[in-house]
């Protein structure tokens, strides 16, 4: 297995617009790969992709961490 399969992720989900947040709020969903409500995506499980969560928590819903088998279970 290579580091990357071993690396741990997070799903995460946009549940708000930043419309009417700071350019800052906006630029960190950007960042993160959001653009539209109901999104989801995988981020990895890191301390810099944590403390963008931490920023904008009131925007996103972060649903737990997500390996390999939980992925193909869902499919």
């Amino acid at each position: 297995m290579s580091a990357k399969a071993k690396a741990a992720t997070l799903r995460v989900r946009q549940v708000k617009s930043g419309i009417g947040f700071s350019e800052r709020q906006k630029a960190t969903l950007k960042a993160l790969g959001f653009g539209k409500v109901g999104r989801t995506r995988e981020l990895p499980d890191n301390p810099a992709v944590r403390g963008m969560l931490a920023k904008i928590p009131h925007l996103l819903s972060v649903q737990g961490k997500a390996d390999k088998a939980s992925a193909k279970e869902e499919r």
